[in-house]
């Protein structure tokens, strides 16, 4: 993951073999097999409100995208699968490339994308009228997939976001009836039973306790053994614990911006930007 400049020839690392290796900018593009955000911008009406904004987020990786709160962090990830146009007034600039890809291009069926690059919200929110079982269903029904052994989808995907143990005997209940981290554990695997490539998590567990903020955390490291994950959090020890990569936006006043980004091990211990620093060590935000 990082800032990229148009013809650049840089050192950067390989995610699946940590060998650094020297590549032109149009190699690196034709060969990446992830998400890659390209000079985005954002406005909702007239107002500004994110700027320039370049990341690459590779398979089977988590990203944790950190910063105070108004610099744009949950803007730049509805923009990553489309979900900024449904505001009105909303507008973009930029690219949006999954495998070299725009998602987009004109010929691209948005509700295509959102499958693909899935999306789980800060607030838990099963459907309140449909079972667990129904639930987890509800994504292949709506998008008409061909599938027919539910039971065994049903299992898989309540396994992957660790809830299978705690509701494998009442699949019938409500989602309504869980617990608020059963919940959030709940739409994350309505979102995998779509079978996405990119999970994109806004603030999962800012609602929740600790003991559900750690089964959260534990069911986001398995998801990143074979998709990749985005997780916006205000929480530096979160985003240490689970994300391979971070990146820091800020805002002066206007729209918010990338200041860096970096393997969160040297994010959090040598960062190249003080105000990086003067954040990761809690002197303001």
């Amino acid at each position: 993951m990082e800032m990229l400049k148009q013809g650049e020839i840089k050192m950067t690392q390989d995610s699946q073999t940590n060998v650094m290796v020297m590549e032109d900018d149009e190699v690196q593009r034709s060969a990446f097999r992830g998400l890659e955000a390209k000079n985005l911008h954002a406005w909702f009406g007239t107002h500004h409100v994110l700027s320039d904004v370049s990341l690459r987020f590779p398979e089977r990786t988590v990203t944790g995208l950190i910063g105070p709160s108004g610099c744009g962090k949950s803007t730049f990830i509805r923009l990553l699968n489309r979900m900024h146009e449904f505001i009105p007034g909303a507008a973009m600039a930029g690219q949006v490339l999954q495998n070299g890809e725009d998602i987009y291009a004109p010929e691209v069926d948005a509700a295509a994308v959102r499958l693909k690059i899935g999306m789980v919200f800060q607030k838990p929110n099963p459907f309140p009228a449909m079972n667990i079982r129904e639930n987890v269903l509800s994504g292949i029904k709506l998008a008409h997939l061909k599938v027919t052994d539910h039971d065994s989808i049903v299992e898989n995907c309540l396994t992957r976001a660790g809830l299978w143990k705690e509701v494998k005997d009442r699949l019938n209940t409500t989602g309504g009836s869980l617990s608020g981290g059963q919940q959030q554990r709940l739409c994350i695997a309505r979102s995998l039973a779509v079978e996405p490539s990119v999970l994109l998590m806004d603030e999962p567990c800012s609602a929740l306790d600790p003991g559900s903020t750690l089964r959260i955390e534990e069911t986001i490291k398995e998801l990143a053994e074979k998709i990749a994950v985005v997780i916006v959090t205000h929480n530096m020890q979160q985003a240490a614990r689970v994300s391979d990569f971070c990146a820091f936006f800020l805002t002066d006043g206007g729209p918010g911006y990338l200041v860096e980004a970096a393997p969160t091990k040297i994010l959090f211990t040598n960062p190249s930007d003080s105000r990086t620093a003067d954040y990761v060590q809690g002197k303001f935000g």
